[in-house]
């Protein structure tokens, strides 16, 4: 898929402003950038449980989204606003966090597994594996028991500005993938930051 069939963006996260800084809504954080860049404003709309802004990057018009239900049931809202706009998951990037990559990292790909984040689990059984992610890191607490309380705590004050640094990264890769294509937006983008040493397969 060529960059410029972009047409939706979706940050995922929880709504409220208890989980407004928490790890697991870095994908909000994502969308708020590109809002921030662009000149778009966020609005409710009821009948798609999600906040919606109309913003032109490189040319190109498209929506960015933040559902507002909870992240494990991200899938309907975001099915709500592809059928109304009449667009496909191929049409589609998803920004969330990863806990599978180190703070400071951000990584670009096409399609996969859901590699146990609920917000994919639900939008993949929705809709299907085929539309662009935008993988965040946030680290991992260490075992898989104290996965669900560290995503849904804030980051040190050294961590944050690491996961602020590369929310911005993932925000540029977005602008070099409309402009130029997906392939050139992912060999800048990962020769930058921390290696994904830690990181697992999907």
């Amino acid at each position: 898929m060529s960059g410029n069939a972009l047409k939706l963006i979706v940050g995922l996260g929880n709504p409220g402003p208890e989980y407004a800084r928490t790890r697991h809504n870095a994908g909000f954080w994502l969308v708020d950038e590109l809002a921030r860049r662009h000149g778009g404003v966020f609005r409710f709309e009821g009948k798609h449980q999600a906040e919606l802004a109309r913003v032109r990057i490189s040319g190109e018009e498209l929506w960015l989204a933040k559902p507002m239900t909870f992240m494990n049931r991200s899938g309907g809202p975001v099915s709500s606003v592809l059928g109304f706009y009449k667009l496909t998951p191929a049409q589609m990037l998803v920004a969330h966090d990863e806990i599978d990559l180190p703070s400071g990292t951000v990584r670009l790909k096409e399609a996969g597994g859901h590699g146990g984040h609920n917000g994919l689990r639900d939008l993949i059984a929705a809709q299907g594996d085929g539309f662009w992610r935008l993988r965040i890191g946030v680290s991992h607490p260490g075992t898989k028991s104290e996965v669900v309380d560290f995503v849904l705590t804030r980051a040190s004050a050294s961590e944050q500005s690491e996961i602020d640094e590369s929310v911005r990264a993932g925000a540029d890769a977005i602008e070099q993938m409309l402009r130029s294509g997906a392939q050139i937006a992912m060999n800048k983008l990962h020769s930058l930051g921390k290696p994904a040493a830690n990181a697992k397969s999907e």
